[in-house]
C-alpha cells in the first residue's frame, strides 16, 4: 500500500507516518518549500519515507505528485491549523484550509480517482454548539475563520463523494494532543510552562479563558481512527473523540500537580488571549466510531497531560546525555515544536518572554 500524507511534518502527520510504516506502507510526505525546514517530528523516520515538495495553493504540484506516486490512500492533514491566527489571516486560512481541500480533490479526480481520501475535519466546526454531545448529524455553527474554512473543506469532501463517486471521508476530530504538539497550542503551552517553572526557568504563564471546556485525546490514538476510516467498505464521516470534557483549569491542575506545584501560584489571566468569539463547550459522541470502526481511545486525559509534562521536563532539563552545558537564548514562541531534540540536550535554555 502507498499513502500520500500532506502535513507530514506536523503532529498528526508524524504519528500517522509512524503507524503506516508499522503496517508496511510506502509513504510519500508532501512538504512546502521553505527556507527554514523543520523536520524534527519525523527525523527518526526520514530514511524510511519519501518527501516531495508541493503546495495546497498550487494545483499543478498536487496533480504531479499524485501522478508520479500513484497513492492508494491520501491523507490531507495540511492546513493553517492555529485558530487564533485565523482571525489575523482569514484569507490565507481560507486558501489553505478550505480551497486547498478542493484543489486536492480535483487533483485526485484527474490523476488517481481510485485513491481513497481522508480529510481532517475539526470539532471547531460545531462552534456555538446546538447539542451536547456533538455527533455526526449535529449542525455546524463555526465561531472562527478556521472553523468556517473547515466546514467548507468538510462539505466539499462530501460533494466529491456524492458527485463523482470518490472514496472520500472526513474525520471530525476533537482536540488531540501529544508531546509533539506545537508550543503555541494551550495544552503544550501549559505543560511546557509547568516544566519550565519547576526548573526555575520562569515564574508564571499567561492564559486566557480557564473556563473553556474541550474534549482532549491523544494524537497517537486518533491517527489510528483515520486509518480505520479508509479501510471500510463504504465511505462515511466519523466523529473521533473521547466523550469526556475538561476545563483548561483541569489541564493546569494536572500539569502543575504532576510536578508538585499549585497552578494557582503560577497562572495569570491575560485577556488578550481570549478569543473574539469563544467556543465554551466541545464534547464529542464517538459511538459511531466505536460501533463501526471498533475504535476507542486508549490514553486518558490525565495520562496524556502527564505524558506531555514529563516529556517537556526531560527535554528542558536535558537529562539524556547531559554533560557540559552551554547557554543559548531563544524566544519562547519559537521553542521546541516537538519531542525531538531540536535544542541539544546539552544546552541550557534561557527563555525570553
Amino acid at each position: 500500500m502507498r499513502a500520500l500524507i500532506t502535513g507530514i511534518t506536523g503532529q498528526d502527520g508524524s504519528y500517522l507516518a509512524d503507524l503506516l510504516l508499522s503496517k508496511g506502507y510506502e509513504i510519500c510526505g508532501m512538504v512546502r518549500r521553505s527556507s527554514l525546514e523543520n523536520f524534527g517530528r519525523i527525523e527518526h523516520i526520514r530514511d524510511q519515507i519519501t518527501l516531495v515538495q508541493g503546495d495546497l495553493l498550487d494545483s499543478s504540484s498536487l496533480e504531479k505528485i499524485l501522478r508520479d506516486f500513484s497513492p492508494d490512500e491520501v491523507y490531507n492533514l495540511a492546513a493553517q491549523s492555529f485558530v487564533p491566527t485565523s482571525w489575523e489571516q482569514p484569507i490565507l486560512t481560507g486558501e489553505f484550509t478550505a480551497l486547498g481541500v478542493t484543489r486536492m480533490l480535483e487533483a485526485i479526480r484527474q490523476a488517481c480517482p481510485q485513491a481513497r481520501f481522508y480529510q481532517a475535519s475539526s470539532s471547531e466546526m460545531f462552534g456555538k454548539v446546538r447539542e451536547v454531545p456533538q455527533k455526526e448529524s449535529t449542525p455546524f455553527h463555526p465561531r472562527s475563520p478556521y472553523g468556517v474554512s473547515k466546514v467548507y473543506g468538510h462539505y466539499i469532501t462530501i460533494n466529491a463523494r456524492e458527485s463523482y463517486g470518490l472514496f472520500a471521508v472526513s474525520g471530525i476530530l476533537f482536540n488531540h494532543e501529544s508531546p509533539r504538539r506545537g508550543l503555541e497550542f494551550v495544552t503544550r503551552k501549559v505543560t511546557h510552562a509547568a516544566a519550565s517553572i519547576k526548573l526555575g526557568m520562569q515564574s508564571y504563564v499567561e492564559l486566557g479563558n480557564l473556563d473553556s471546556r474541550r474534549d482532549w485525546g491523544f494524537a497517537g490514538d486518533y491517527v489510528d481512527a483515520m486509518w480505520r476510516m479508509l479501510q471500510q467498505e463504504t465511505a462515511e464521516d466519523y466523529v473521533i473523540a473521547t466523550g469526556q470534557t475538561h476545563e483548561v483549569r483541569d489541564l493546569c491542575k494536572v500539569a502543575f500537580g504532576d510536578l508538585g506545584l499549585d497552578y494557582r501560584d503560577h497562572v495569570r489571566i491575560n485577556t488578550d488571549y481570549i478569543r473574539p468569539a469563544e467556543v465554551d463547550l466541545l464534547i464529542g459522541d464517538p459511538s459511531k466510531a466505536k460501533n463501526r470502526l471498533g475504535w476507542t481511545p486508549a490514553v486518558t486525559f490525565e495520562e496524556l497531560v502527564r505524558m506531555m509534562v514529563r516529556s517537556d521536563y526531560d527535554l528542558l532539563s536535558g537529562r539524556a546525555g547531559q554533560s557540559k552545558k552551554t547557554t543559548k537564548i531563544v524566544r519562547a514562541d519559537s521553542l521546541l515544536k516537538s519531542t525531538d531534540k531540536i535544542i541539544s540536550p546539552k544546552t541550557k535554555v534561557e527563555v525570553l518572554r
